[in-house]
């Protein structure tokens, strides 16, 4: 692939940042780790890069292999964006990316409503013990604030997605965005949240209302900046 703009060096840093170096195209390919999506789904939650923009660094990336259009299946029949094996092969390191930035303290330019609970999960999941998972096959669909997104577990890893689960969930269950924050991170039990009202479970035993939130919880470190919003 030739490129307008390039480091110009042999270095596998040097090259991979020659594809995904340009401003949005790390936030690009995180939307898409969140599952296939249409260009107004990717529009609509990357105000500041603009359609025009957009097209472009879309345009790119699938001149570079990492991104591919698609057609879902019937019924939604939509055109769709998604990653290619090797756009997937960025899950790794663009998710050690946002752990990282999970605890770094927000700039005051930063609007504290731009928090979306798919992205920290998206973060926070990867972090889980592998044996927690061992075995393990659920869904578990979430309506957190205005967000609607599933968590699929197959294989031994577990998956943060956009929209309803495709198929019935093991677990539904919906919340405000304050007080999913502080199941996952602020040490406030699941069957407690129940019991107040504050999370309302419409598919799923407690069993499996334990289960899951011990599975998202699953981080030894504290992110207090969530949690106080």
């Amino acid at each position: 692939m030739t490129t307008a703009r390039t480091y110009g060096q042999m270095c596998p840093l040097a090259r991979s940042l020659d594809i995904l170096g340009e401003r949005w195209t790390f936030l690009i390919v995180r939307e898409l780790l969140l599952g296939p999506k249409r260009f107004k789904d990717l529009v609509d939650p990357l105000p500041g890069l603009g359609p025009n923009r957009l097209t472009t660094r879309l345009r790119s990336l699938e001149d570079a292999g990492v991104v591919r259009r698609s057609t879902l299946p019937p019924p939604a029949g939509v055109a769709v964006y998604e990653l290619t094996e090797r756009g997937e092969g960025l899950r790794e390191p663009i998710v050690a990316l946002g752990r990282w930035g999970l605890g770094l303290p927000p700039s005051p330019d930063i609007d504290p409503k731009t928090t979306r609970v798919d992205l920290i999960l998206l973060s926070v999941s990867s972090v889980v013990a592998p044996d927690k998972l061992a075995g393990l096959k659920e869904i578990y669909e979430l309506h957190v604030g205005r967000e609607t997104f599933h968590v699929e577990i197959a294989d031994g890893r577990m998956r943060a997605r956009s929209g309803p689960a495709p198929v019935r969930p093991d677990l539904e269950i919906t919340c405000r965005v304050r007080t999913f924050l502080k199941l996952i991170f602020g040490g406030t039990r699941a069957v407690d949240a129940v019991q107040s009202g504050d999370a309302q479970v419409t598919v799923g035993s407690s069993e499996v209302v334990e289960r899951a939130f011990d599975l998202m919880s699953g981080t030894e470190i504290d992110y207090p900046v969530y949690v106080g919003m």
